[in-house]
């Protein structure tokens, strides 16, 4: 959702962007509650979808915030 409403690779600047990045947030933190004290192989899964999540988020930002960036192109 977040490239279609950036126009990447053209990108553009859109508020809306604020949307995906909101969501996303919240499943990373939706994901952090399923973590447990000690560690086991579930606890390591779950650090995996967080890894993903995070990675998820940098996309996100990145889109939001490059048309805004006139310095980088």
């Amino acid at each position: 959702m977040s490239f279609l409403l950036s126009g990447f690779p053209n990108p553009r600047p859109s508020i809306f962007l604020l949307v995906p990045a909101i969501l996303a947030m919240y499943g990373t933190y939706d994901t952090v509650r399923c973590l447990r004290l000690r560690w086991s192989l579930y606890h390591g899964r779950v650090l995996v979808l967080l890894y993903m999540d995070v990675m998820a988020l940098v996309m996100i930002f990145f889109l939001l915030l490059y048309p805004y960036a006139g310095w980088i192109q």
